[in-house]
């Protein structure tokens, strides 16, 4: 399992942080999922034989925000 972390643009309130929850858990091969509005950052466990790191940014912008990873 990988971990990538990924700064969100965008993010400024907790239905924004469920919108990327939600956008993620449904990317196969996403284990784990840590979004903090705070930081617009989250960070993404991911099974990398199942989805890559592309998948998973396009699931965060189709969901509205601009992203870029750390």
């Amino acid at each position: 399992m990988k971990q990538i972390k990924i700064k969100i643009e965008g993010m400024t309130c907790g239905g924004c942080v469920s919108s990327v929850q939600k956008a993620l858990q449904a990317v196969v091969g996403v284990e784990a999922i840590s979004v903090s509005l705070e930081d617009g950052l989250a960070v993404v466990a991911y099974d990398e034989s199942d989805c890559d790191v592309p998948a998973i940014v396009e699931a965060i912008e189709e969901a509205g925000f601009d992203t870029q990873l750390v």
